[in-house]
Parts: C-alpha cells; sequence; structure tokens
C-alpha cells in the first residue's frame, strides 16, 4: 500500500502538475491550469470517496461488489472487500457455534436461561418454557422477577450470592419443585440453570417423614421397658446376682435409645422450616455460663480446662432451648473427645460483620477430608471413638439446622491430632441491644 502511495503522488500527481505547469507557461496562465487540474483531482478523489461511502452502506445489507477504480483507490476498494469477505466469514463459524450451542441446550430437560445485568430475559430453552411458563417471543426482554414472582426467589436473584442453590416451587405448577443454580459472567451477566428435583424432594420429604413417625412411636414401648427396668434395679437387692450386671446394662442402652429418639424428634422438628420466627432477644451470658458448668460436671474426674470468654452484657435474639441444644452439643463434643486435663476455651465476640461463638480444645482433632460431611446425620469421622463415647451421630446436624434458623452458619476449623475450633458466625440482624423487648433472663 505503502508503494502504491508513492507510486500514485509520482507517476499521477507530480506528472500530471509538471505538464499543467508547462501548459500554463505555453499559453500563459499557469496559475490558473494549476487551479483547474487540481480542483479536477480534488472532485475525483471526493467521488471515490462518495463511492466508498455508498458502497459501504449498500453492502451492509446487499453484499454488493466493490466499485471499480484505478490506481489508490482501487487498492483501496479490493483491501476492504477483503476485510468484509473476511469478517463474514469468521461471522458465520461464530453464528454456527452459537446455532450449534443453542441446539444442543435445548434439547436438555435442565432450563437454561440467559439473563443481562439489567435481570432481562435474553434467551431460553424449551425446558425453561415447560417448567417456568415462558412464552416466545412475548417474554423476550421481561424482567426475570415478574415472571417468576416468588419472594424466596426474587431475594435469591437481587443479593448475587449464589454458592448455595434455591428450591422453590414452579410458578405455573405448585407440585413441581424446582431447583435453581445461578452462574455470573459477562458484565454481570447470568447464566441459570433450573433442575427438577421433584422426585428428590419427596423422597427426601418421605424419609423425614418415616424418621419422625418411626421415632414417635418408639417412645411408647422405650417409656414401659425403662420403666420395668427402673422397677427392677430398685429391687436389686432380692434379684439374683447374675441378673444385674445385665439390667444395668439393658438400662444403659435403653437410655443410649432415649437420647437417640429424643435427637431424632428434634431434627425432625427443626426440618421442618428453615427460619425461626419467634425469636426473643435473651442473655447470652448466662446461657453459656450455664452450659459451661455442665460441661465441667460432664468432665468430672478428666479435670478439663474449660475457659469461658463472653461479656456479661452480650444479647442475641435466640430461640433460648435450641440454642442451648446447639450450645451445648459443641461444648460437650470438646469435653468426650478432649484428652484429661485439656484446654477448651468458649469464646463470644462482636464485630461489624455480626456475632460470633467458637468452641476451641486441643483435643484429637478431625482429618480436614471428614470436615465437609460432619454435619450430615449419623456421619462419624471415627466410629469406634463415637462409640466409646456414646453419641447419637445427630449432634452437628441439629447445631447446623438450629444455625440456619437462627440467620447464621457452622465454621469448622480441625487438624488431626491438634484439636478443634467450631465457630458459629452471627448476622447483624441477630444482635439484641439494650433496648430489646422482653430480654430473657
Amino acid at each position: 500500500m505503502k508503494a502504491n502511495w508513492q507510486g500514485e503522488i509520482i507517476q499521477r500527481l507530480a506528472i500530471t502538475v509538471s505538464v499543467s505547469v508547462l501548459f500554463g507557461v505555453v499559453i500563459g496562465e499557469v496559475a490558473w491550469v494549476l487551479a483547474i487540474v487540481l480542483a479536477g483531482y480534488l472532485s475525483w478523489t471526493l467521488l471515490q470517496v462518495f463511492r466508498l461511502s455508498h458502497w459501504l452502506q449498500e453492502s451492509e445489507h446487499n453484499h454488493l461488489e466493490p466499485p471499480e477504480s484505478r490506481g489508490i483507490w482501487g487498492d483501496i476498494f479490493d483491501a476492504i472487500y477483503r476485510l468484509q469477505r473476511r469478517d463474514q466469514k469468521a461471522r458465520a463459524r461464530l453464528q454456527a457455534v452459537i446455532d450449534r450451542v443453542q441446539e444442543s441446550t435445548a434439547a436438555l430437560n435442565d432450563a437454561v436461561i440467559m439473563v443481562d445485568n439489567q435481570g432481562n430475559l435474553e434467551w431460553w430453552n424449551k425446558a425453561a418454557e415447560a417448567m417456568l411458563g415462558f412464552k416466545s417471543p412475548i417474554d423476550q426482554g421481561q424482567l426475570i422477577t415478574n415472571l417468576i414472582r416468588d419472594p424466596a426467589f426474587t431475594k435469591y436473584f437481587d443479593k448475587k450470592d449464589y454458592q448455595e442453590a434455591l428450591e422453590v416451587s414452579s410458578p405455573i405448577n405448585d407440585q413441581l419443585i424446582l431447583q435453581f443454580n445461578i452462574t455470573l459472567f459477562g458484565r454481570n451477566d447470568r447464566l441459570l440453570l433450573v433442575r427438577d428435583i421433584t422426585r428428590l424432594h419427596n423422597l427426601e420429604q418421605m424419609r423425614k417423614d418415616f424418621v419422625a413417625n418411626v421415632s414417635h412411636e418408639l417412645r411408647t414401648p422405650l417409656t414401659v421397658i425403662r420403666g420395668y427396668l427402673e422397677t427392677l434395679l430398685d429391687n436389686a437387692n432380692i434379684l439374683p446376682e447374675r441378673w444385674i450386671r445385665a439390667l444395668q446394662q439393658m438400662q444403659q442402652q435403653s437410655d443410649r435409645m432415649e437420647n437417640l429418639v429424643s435427637d431424632l424428634l428434634l431434627l425432625s422438628r427443626l426440618e421442618t422450616s428453615d427460619r425461626q420466627t419467634d425469636l426473643k432477644p435473651l442473655y447470652l451470658h448466662k446461657v453459656l455460663f450455664n452450659i459451661v458448668n455442665d460441661a465441667k460436671a460432664l468432665s468430672g474426674d478428666r479435670c478439663h480446662h474449660i475457659q469461658l470468654v463472653c461479656p456479661e452484657e452480650a444479647k442475641l435474639f435466640g430461640h433460648d432451648r435450641e440454642l442451648h441444644s446447639a450450645i451445648s452439643n459443641l461444648i460437650f463434643n470438646s469435653v468426650k473427645y478432649t484428652p484429661a486435663e485439656g484446654q477448651i476455651d468458649v469464646h463470644w465476640w462482636e464485630d461489624e460483620s455480626g456475632g460470633h461463638l467458637s468452641v476451641m480444645d486441643d483435643g484429637v482433632g478431625i482429618d480436614p477430608k471428614h470436615i465437609p460431611r460432619l454435619t450430615e446425620r449419623f456421619y462419624r469421622a471415627d466410629p469406634s471413638r463415637s462409640i466409646n463415647t456414646g453419641g447419637t451421630g445427630l449432634g452437628l446436624a441439629i447445631v447446623k439446622h438450629v444455625l440456619i434458623r437462627h440467620n447464621a452458619r457452622l465454621e469448622i476449623q480441625s487438624e488431626l491430632g491438634k484439636g478443634s475450633c467450631f465457630i458459629c458466625h452471627f448476622p447483624p440482624s441477630m444482635i439484641a441491644s439494650e433496648n430489646s423487648p422482653e430480654l430473657v433472663e
């Protein structure tokens, strides 16, 4: 192109000017001849610019061939035409990829939805129409929260914290349970993946109902068995000696079964709802003080060093019995799994992110690979150790659900052989003040 420009200047402009000057000298009008020639050259150049502009506008829709021209303008037309063809081929390849992705996505049983950074619908597959009732092209550009009006979905969509999935009913069928997973991409655009989990939800509900019903039905025979065992042991002096040990073991196992049934019933009740509605402000120091005293009694002759650090004025919105159950589970676990004369620290503090309760010990610790599953019911990092301590395997599951009902979360830090630290994080909204009504003593 540079060579063409040089040729244009030398071969055309320079020669034309030279000839014009000679002609002007001959007729005695050099200035007028140069002015006329240069004006003609400028007019020809402007004509090429006009032809280029017209061609670019028309070829955008009709893909016209470039106009014929000479010299540098012919090279310019050809170069732009090659760029257009290259761009068209690239667009065709890109469109083919997009069509392929859309075709494969449309074949999915799960709903896939693309939403822009304003929350407007851009694209969805057929499964989204079946699950959510979207209509194409009527709903194109509509706010997704106008079509899915569930308050839980609106809150989940707006907060932009999508680490956990959301489960809600379909807006067109209450019997259809959907799981929403949202991923941010681009400039805060969002990709929604919606799955039908109705079958899994029903199976989970059946499991919960079964456990709750069985646990409830076991209470009556257990009460009868415990009553007869207590009567027999109260009259142990008239029983054959070989029966005494058998009766004591039967009573221990019935006590263990009673604890298991109680924990199952409590967990079933906690799972019926994710949020606690009857929270009242309570003095946290008194709750922790009573639990620590119970933990010292549980420690007995193992002489654990249990230290409580909590301001006496600390207050928290909560359900007294549920919080007592959750916190006692954490502290009693530390007592069970910490060697004699071990250190256990219970610490409450507050900062801008809310309130925090930590239970730290220097006990046996937990292998990090078990930590993600510790809050599952009946999960045991070391089954043999749990059997020796008489645990039910439901303690941390209860802790998890109590914290969920208090808008809180559980963090577990542990290393095998170096102790454990369980931290309950409460949001600022759960911190009570002196002016909070009905403060529970």
